[in-house]
């Protein structure tokens, strides 16, 4: 466009002298709108120039926004990849937990269903033990009633029975039994041994210990027999009692025991008369056996 210009120009300078004033005033006023057209299209360019440099500017932020994007997305796949494998680590922890705890709670069930077992047992042989305990102290019971009516000719003549400590005792002093000094039973003794020996025999699964004792008064002179002691006498008088109860032959003589206390388990003081007439005496202490009993506490 420019060039054409130019080449106008030289024209009309070239033909100025021979181009008429209308023709040259034509021309001027096409220069005028080229240079006008010019300087639209210099400002379009520079608009162009303007709107591309913005472009470049903006595709350089999207640029760079996408590379941060870029990098946050790879760092959140990242951290989603951790925690992905921390998730999978965790599942088989309370996966393996779980099964632990599944075989742990089962022994445990299995322990406290043993004890609990075991418990339910023992207290059912606790129960047996309470009940056979509770027979024999009944028996005792009874035992001392049917004595006490079988003696009842012999009681304030020296003879009481009484009932403790799940065992019944028949306590007959020497007045009853014996003269002072010797091992002879009394017609009147033998009688309430006799009786005695009567109800034990209806009762062959009880003990029976036959216990003498003295006072504290030593022996002298020569008793018939040679007495050297107090516990040669306790000891003689006690197996004359054995003696008269071993003569009821529905006495099992397995049951009887006799044993001499001499003077060292008194019940009062030997310090007066009465005191010592009361431990002159001969105890029989019936107990029901306790073989079945210990067994039981033993299988406890």
């Amino acid at each position: 466009m420019l060039k054409k210009i130019t080449l106008g120009l030289l024209s009309i300078t070239l033909l100025s002298s021979c181009v008429t004033r209308r023709l040259y005033n034509e021309l001027n006023g096409q220069y005028e709108t080229a240079l006008n057209e010019n300087e639209l299209l210099r400002n379009n360019f520079d608009n162009v120039s303007a709107d591309l440099n913005s472009l470049k500017n903006e595709r350089e932020k999207t640029q760079q926004q996408l590379a941060e994007l870029e990098e946050e997305r790879n760092r959140l796949n990242a951290d989603i990849a951790e925690k992905t494998g921390n998730l999978d680590k965790l599942q088989n922890s309370y996966t393996n937990l779980e099964k632990y705890s599944e075989a742990a709670l089962k022994i445990e069930a299995d322990r406290l269903a043993k004890i609990k077992s075991e418990l339910e047992e023992r207290s059912k042989r606790v129960a047996e033990l309470e009940g056979k305990i509770a027979a024999q102290e009944q028996q005792m019971s009874t035992l001392r009633n049917t004595l006490s009516k079988a003696l009842n000719n012999f009681e304030g003549k020296g003879l009481t029975i009484e009932h403790k400590n799940g065992k019944v005792y028949v306590s007959m002093e020497n007045k009853l039994l014996f003269n002072s000094g010797s091992w002879s039973i009394s017609p009147e003794g033998k009688k309430a041994v006799v009786e005695l020996g009567k109800v034990l025999g209806e009762n062959p699964d009880i003990s029976v210990l036959i216990e003498g004792h003295t006072d504290n008064d030593k022996v002298l002179g020569n008793l018939g027999g040679g007495v050297e002691n107090n516990w040669d006498l306790s000891t003689k008088r006690a197996t004359t009692i054995v003696g008269v109860l071993s003569e009821n032959p529905s006495i099992n003589k397995q049951n009887l025991t006799a044993a001499g206390r001499s003077e060292y388990a008194p019940l009062m003081s030997n310090s007066t008369a009465e005191g010592k007439a009361k431990n002159r005496r001969i105890e029989v202490i019936l107990a029901p056996k306790l073989d079945e009993i210990s067994k039981m506490l033993n299988d406890l």
